[in-house]
């Protein structure tokens, strides 16, 4: 127990700087999202005046849109606002701010996950990024490559992908686990507590953790399986990859609530296409070109280093901690 301790410490530095500089990158990517949209060329003859109707997901809602004067600015605001305050709300919540919650990894290496939805999210976004790159630099051996969805317009794909987390979270996480995991673990009838252990399923006894991960795991292959099944879909190499984020965001529903796993989902999208926008924008250069970026490669290195750590302090804290939950990493 001492020397886990030990480790503990000697990893708390480096693991608290790590976890800092991704909330510090987190934060950024609001004002660059916003001037990618706003202040740059980014789609060309389409701008942010575009309305709204036009876009192909809104096709069968042209007929209500079309008398309603929104642009694709006006709806990327929206989105953009509603994220940056669920962003405020787990910087402050739901116990402790992220300051108060991480200043103890410095000198024990431990902290209370359930203090602080930030903390939680760097750590697992961290992880979910770890977790990606290994099954894709697995299947790149077996010749598996991950081949997008065709993008006609990069702004119009920027807007498409903030606007991806809220709607597959609301399905997924929300519909599709969150109700489940209701008539599973409910003790309760009323609207009130049910809305409320949709939105942090901790709020339910889950006596029997099984069934809770094997929901999970069904509802992570429910979503892998929803990036390949249309026409317009990622390439068949995307599934392992979509499965294994679903079955984090999964985990980190249960463990967190909404806010933790609508926040990571947003990291994987918003948050990497504003930094590849930018970076396309200030080097003129496509959007394809700016993945392999330096910035890019650094952002990658650091979210990797970051998740290897993750995992190390789990693993720790796992073996050697003796007050932990059944649902407890």
């Amino acid at each position: 127990m001492q020397n886990s301790n030990k480790l503990l410490q000697s990893l708390g530095i480096p693991y608290t700087a790590l976890l800092s500089v991704i909330f510090g990158l987190l934060l950024v990517s609001f004002p660059i999202g916003i001037f990618v949209v706003f202040e740059t060329d980014v789609g060309g003859d389409i701008n942010y005046e575009y309305p709204l109707s036009h876009l192909d997901i809104f096709e069968g809602s042209s007929f209500y849109l079309s008398d309603v004067d929104v642009s694709i600015g006006d709806a990327f605001t929206v989105l953009w606002i509603f994220y940056l305050i669920l962003f405020v709300v787990a910087i402050l919540g739901p116990k402790h701010d992220f300051l108060k919650t991480i200043s103890p990894i410095i000198s024990t290496g431990k902290y209370h996950t359930r203090f602080n939805y930030m903390i939680g999210i760097t750590k697992w976004f961290s992880i979910l990024i770890l977790v990606s790159v290994l099954i894709n630099f697995v299947q790149e051996g077996f010749d598996i490559v991950i081949v997008p969805p065709l993008a006609d317009n990069d702004l119009i794909q920027f807007f498409y992908v903030t606007l991806a987390p809220l709607i597959e979270e609301f399905g997924f996480r929300l519909i599709l686990l969150g109700i489940p995991l209701f008539a599973l673990y409910s003790q309760k009838s009323s609207l009130k507590y049910f809305l409320k252990c949709l939105w942090n399923p901790k709020h339910l006894d889950v006596f029997d953790a099984k069934k809770a991960i094997l929901l999970i795991i069904f509802v992570g292959v429910l979503f892998g399986f929803s990036h390949i099944a249309f026409g317009d879909s990622w390439s068949g190499g995307k599934f392992a990859q979509a499965s294994a984020s679903g079955i984090i965001l999964g985990w980190v529903y249960l463990r967190y609530g909404f806010v933790a796993s609508l926040l990571i989902h947003w990291a994987t999208n918003y948050f990497v296409f504003a930094y590849a926008n930018f970076i396309s924008q200030l080097n003129s250069i496509s959007i394809e070109s700016a993945f392999s970026h330096s910035l890019m490669s650094t952002l990658e290195i650091i979210l990797l280093v970051s998740g290897g750590l993750s995992v190390v302090v789990l693993l720790i804290n796992r073996f050697y901690s003796k007050n932990k939950s059944t649902l407890e990493v």
